[in-house]
């Protein structure tokens, strides 16, 4: 069975997690567009996403005209204000 890109850029992912990580850190991932950013944290252990905020959000959509460097900086106070919650 041949492995799609996705899968194999997945696999390679995850085990370079597990080998450097202990199993009690959980990874950031941050993806981008032209217009929109998001990040995640994700437990690898249980492969679920535990949380994540994104600049398609109603309250930081309703923001007036920001540049992207300061819609990742409103992106990121959110996501960690949202960890601390959660004790993470």
């Amino acid at each position: 069975m041949k492995l799609t890109k996705n899968i194999r850029k997945r696999f390679r992912v995850s085990n370079k997690v597990k080998k450097v990580a202990p199993n009690d850190r959980y990874r950031l991932c941050i993806s981008r567009s032209a217009k929109n950013i998001s990040a995640q944290i994700i437990d690898d252990n249980k492969h679920v996403t535990l949380l994540s905020a994104s600049s398609v959000e109603k309250d930081i959509k309703g923001l007036n005209k920001v540049n992207k460097t300061e819609l990742s900086k409103i992106v990121a106070e959110k996501l960690a204000k949202k960890a601390q919650e959660k004790k993470i």
